[in-house]
């Protein structure tokens, strides 16, 4: 009996040393998103909570801000392991997994509905393409709808035409489709915007409101079209050779509470940018409402271009899943046009 007991002892006492002994897993995620914002907020809360779960095995070491380069950066170090994992928009992930950029074509989505209806069906081959090319995809959230931003008020897309709108360096496909279109792009970096805005290389852009009231951009542009362009996806991506050395208990706790997180995120942001919106407005930002005969003009507009891209930048084969998902929303519930 007292062999057995000891035996027993001996056995807790191994088993707390291995636990013990393993080594604390602290990933490095990088992120554009600005210090303090809801995005880094919640990346600080999620590292508390992982590491609770974990009871400290796994941390993670934040760089917020662009600290650690472009989202195009971000995934070259996740490639060579400088990176554990990343916060990225759907741009970004378009560099991982590029059919996501049929989520990107403007005026596809007439409302946060469509959206959410079309992404749920879609999200679970997503995140398996992503899966594929060796990323781990723990949140994935609608992070606010970009809209144009322009020097002179805009209701029409030929005044907007008549703009020179920055546009995001290496997409080279977007840019073209652009130009299909009749519009002026150029190529410009986010961090160099509030110099080609103030030298007048651009007089345009087109963000969500939160990045242009945070990278006061708006001031420089301060006329912004009611109609939203395309929704944002936040997602924070882990590299699979990382998510495989939490120990397998771990993961599903871990992925439940970022699905909590994700929710929490979503309604944080929608708060905050309508707070931004009526800041801005007291600054001098004017929202300029578009009429209902321009709506079907502007959903026109990008035609063009989207044909020019279906099959170069995605897949026709998802882009007819997207078209086909839209016609079962707008039959059940009516087309109608963005809030």
């Amino acid at each position: 009996m007292k062999k057995i007991t000891l035996i027993t002892v001996l056995s807790i006492a191994l088993i707390m040393f291995l636990f013990q002994a393993l080594p604390a897993l602290t990933i490095k995620i990088g992120s554009i998103a600005p210090d303090r914002s809801p995005w880094d907020k919640g990346l600080e809360e999620l590292s508390r909570e992982w590491e609770k779960i974990t009871n400290g095995l796994v941390k993670l070491k934040i760089y917020p801000g662009g600290i650690a380069g472009s989202e195009e950066d971000m995934i070259r170090k996740m490639r060579v392991g400088i990176l554990g994992g990343a916060g990225l928009t759907n741009m970004g992930m378009t560099h991982i997994y590029p059919d996501i950029f049929v989520l990107n074509l403007p005026f596809q989505f007439t409302s946060e509905e469509e959206f959410e209806y079309v992404l749920k069906k879609m999200r679970s081959q997503f995140e398996k393409g992503i899966e594929e090319k060796g990323y781990k995809l723990v949140i994935w959230t609608i992070a606010g709808w970009v809209n144009f931003f322009t020097k002179n008020p805009v209701f029409f897309p030929k005044g907007l035409r008549k703009h020179k709108i920055s546009f995001s360096t290496g997409m080279p496909k977007m840019e073209q489709a652009w130009k299909r279109t009749g519009f002026q792009v150029i190529p410009n970096d986010l961090k160099d915007m509030l110099m080609a805005l103030q030298s007048g290389m651009v007089n345009a852009f087109y963000l969500p409101p939160l990045i242009a009231g945070s990278g006061q951009y708006f001031p420089l542009a301060p006329n912004m079209c009611s109609l939203k362009v395309a929704p944002i996806i936040g997602g924070i991506v882990i590299t699979t050779r990382m998510w495989n050395r939490i120990p397998s208990q771990y993961r599903e706790p871990m992925l439940a509470v970022t699905h909590k997180l994700s929710d929490s995120l979503s309604i944080r942001i929608k708060k905050l940018e309508k707070e931004t919106l009526e800041v801005m407005k007291e600054h001098g930002l004017v929202i300029n409402q578009v009429p209902p005969d321009a709506v079907v003009k502007w959903r026109a507009a990008p035609a063009k271009g989207v044909e020019y891209l279906v099959g170069k930048a995605f897949s026709k084969e998802i882009y007819d899943q997207i078209q086909q998902h839209l016609r079962d929303f707008r039959k059940m519930h009516g087309d109608q046009n963005t809030k």
